[in-house]
């Protein structure tokens, strides 16, 4: 696995030390044994997590700049894309949100595993987390919801002048349409960055979306409520 992040970090331009690819196979063996306990991954084995999940996660700091920012992963899950992001940028300061009791004890024992006191892991659903409206930098979320949905959820969350990324599979042009309405309405400008995952055939995109305006106080809705009438 060492080898295999070492080699794709090097095709992203991006540097990683002995250390961080310790806090990598930390984090790889506990998210492996809790999988076989409860549901936190479909992918599994230390070559498709490390290109898969690790390096995936890794390149969107080939998109960003991290450094000093305040940043929430919503819907984290697993802690993707927010953990391996804090992994290889430390000077980051990161909300891990989910909705699940469970999967947030995960990410606390990864933390404290990995000394990562400053991580923050909560458990809340975004669209009731009304304390921290327009407290970040940058939003994050992968694959999670339809990207309609997903500006509801995560454009509140962010500051005028910062950025929500929505990590989406080969291909997002549709559902970006689709979006297009919602994303202006809530605040935002959109583009789609594309890259490659190291060591794959494949090809992935974000939705890079800047927030430029506040987002209407009436936003985000009840989750029910989007998915009935969205924007």
């Amino acid at each position: 696995m060492e080898d295999i992040l070492r080699e794709g970090l090097k095709e992203l331009g991006l540097t990683v030390s002995e250390d961080q690819l310790k806090d990598f196979r930390s984090y790889y063996t506990i998210l492996e044994a809790r999988s076989k306990v409860m549901n936190l991954t479909a992918i599994h084995g230390e070559a498709d997590t490390a290109r898969l999940h690790f390096l995936d996660c890794a390149a969107l700091l080939t998109m960003e700049d991290f450094h000093g920012r305040s940043v929430i992963d919503v819907g984290t899950g697993a802690g993707f894309p927010g953990l391996p992001l804090r992994i290889l940028e430390p000077q980051m300061e990161l909300t891990l949100l989910d909705s699940l009791a469970k999967r947030v004890d995960f990410l606390s024992e990864v933390c404290e595993a990995l000394g990562y006191a400053d991580v923050t892991c909560l458990h809340a659903r975004a669209e009731e987390a009304s304390d921290l409206r327009e407290s970040f930098d940058i939003a994050l979320s992968r694959a999670v919801a339809r990207l309609d949905l997903l500006s509801e959820l995560c454009l509140p969350l962010v500051k005028v002048g910062g950025v929500f990324l929505a990590m989406k599979g080969p291909g997002c042009s549709e559902e970006l349409e689709e979006a297009r309405h919602a994303i202006e309405v809530l605040g935002g400008e959109p583009e789609v960055l594309t890259y490659a995952i190291p060591g794959t055939n494949l090809n992935h995109c974000v939705v890079r979306i800047r927030k430029v305006k506040e987002t209407p106080e009436k936003y985000p809705r009840r989750w029910a409520k989007m998915q009935k009438t969205p924007i």
